[in-house]
This record gives C-alpha cells, structure tokens and sequence, in this order.
C-alpha cells in the first residue's frame, strides 16, 4: 500500500500553496515524497514559513513567485520550475478569493478579479503545467480544488460560487482534452474549511446553519483534505480515474430536507 501511494521522485507545483488549504496540500504532497513548490503571491512569509517546515521534516520544496493572473508570470514561474528539477508530475490549483459584497452592489472590477484568479488564472497554470507534462512525455494529475458552493447556491458569495462552478465544468473538459495525454484532471470539493478567505463570514448564526446542513456536525480539518491530494495525484492508485469532482464535505452536498 506504501507502494501504491508513493510520491517518490515525483515533483509537484501547489498554485496558492502558501495558504491554509494550499499549504496542508504542500504538507501532505511532501510527506508523500513528492517535491513541492510552493507557488504565491505578494508577501513570501507564508511560502517560506511552509517551505521551511518541509524542510524541517526532510522534504524538499521551492517557492515560485507568481501572479495567477498573468500567463506570462506562470510560465516564468514554471520555467524555474522545469530548469531546478526537470519537470512536473502534478498540479494543484487552489487558489481562491471571495467577496461578501451583496449582488447588487458587486463591481465590474471585483467580478473580474475574483474570476480572473479562480478561474481565468486555473485555466493558464493548467495549460501551462499540460504543455511542460507533454513535452516530456509525463503522465500527469492535475487537481483542481473547488467548493461546495459550486453545486448549492449559498448566500454571501455569489461571485465566487459561480467561479468554481466553472471550475468544475473545465476540470471536465481538460480532462476529455487531455486524456490521450495521460494526464488525468480531476477537482476535489471542499466543505466547509476555516481559512482566512471566509473566515469573516463565519458568524455564530451562520456556523448553525453550516453544521445543520452538514450531517457530521462539524468543520472540515486541513489535513483532512490530504488523503483526495495523495490519492488524486498518485499515478498508480487512481490511474482510471478522470474528469471527477470529489466531495470531502462531510456530507454536506449529500444533504437535504
């Protein structure tokens, strides 16, 4: 089984590693074997505190600084990448903003930001990470990370809703696309996390009426996310599997009246 879910001598890229969900990914990645890098943007702390702990625990990590948003900014980043360690076995996408603005009073410029870097920017990094992964003929797993918002249309976050719902829909796309390639493209949807994004609209009110729509009771756990990531990326233990979206939700899409 230690055989089935190794990462050893595979190297990975986590888009948003630096953050809550993102950095867990590059934990358990690395714990795996894989080497990690850890891909962010603006302030470093976060990407060197994690690259840091990896290292700590002997694994071996980078950090790229990228803007998600620019494809020119992604394929320098991968670029160094590919020129430190050869090439790419697996991507994950998570990175993610949100906004509580209500409906009506959402702007054109937090529309396209929020989409530009949920969907826009999983859209290059994948397509990029695909052209490295066929031009060394790599068997690849991309995993895109989603939300639970994707499938259940859930208040205070309109814009971002609808971003991973496209998310979805593409990691189904890339997936057929890609498929003669052998690289698998598949999307792991999260409940709910507390992470930095949502944690202010994580009022007591809201918190009851989560856990009373989750048949678990509870939140979702960082490194409960882990065993999708390990699995979803090892090319031997879900080597048929691609185009699927993932639950790890503790039921919650499962729930109903």
């Amino acid at each position: 089984m230690n055989h089935l879910f190794s990462l050893e001598g595979k190297t990975a890229a986590v888009i948003g590693g630096s953050g809550v969900l993102g950095g867990g990914m590059v934990q358990a990645l690395a714990e795996a074997g894989a080497k990690t890098a850890i891909f962010y943007s603006g302030n470093s702390e976060g990407a060197e505190q994690r690259k840091a702990e990896v290292e700590k625990a002997g694994g071996e990590a980078m950090i790229c600084k990228a803007d998600v948003r620019s494809e020119a900014s992604m394929k320098e980043a991968f670029q160094h990448v590919e020129e430190n360690w050869g090439g790419l076995d697996i991507l994950v996408n998570a990175p993610g903003v949100n906004s509580i603005t209500p409906l009506m009073e959402i702007t054109e410029e937090e529309w396209s930001r929020i989409m530009d870097i949920n969907l826009k920017g999983v859209f290059f990094a994948s397509r990029i990470a695909a052209e490295l992964m066929i031009r060394n003929n790599t068997p690849g797993s991309i995993i895109n990370i989603s939300s639970a918002s994707s499938e259940i249309p859930l208040s205070k976050v309109f814009t971002y809703s609808i971003s991973k719902a496209g998310m979805n829909n593409m990691t189904k796309f890339l997936a057929r696309e890609w498929a003669g390639n052998n690289i698998r493209v598949n999307a792991i949807l999260p409940g709910f996390f507390p992470a930095e994004q949502n944690r202010k609209i994580l009022t007591k009110e809201r918190t009851e009426a989560i856990f009373n729509h989750t048949p678990m009771k509870r939140f979702g756990e960082t490194m409960e996310l882990a065993g999708a990531v390990i699995w979803l990326a090892s090319e031997k233990a879900s080597s048929f599997v691609t185009g699927a979206v993932i639950p790890v939700d503790g039921g919650f899409t499962a729930m109903t009246i």
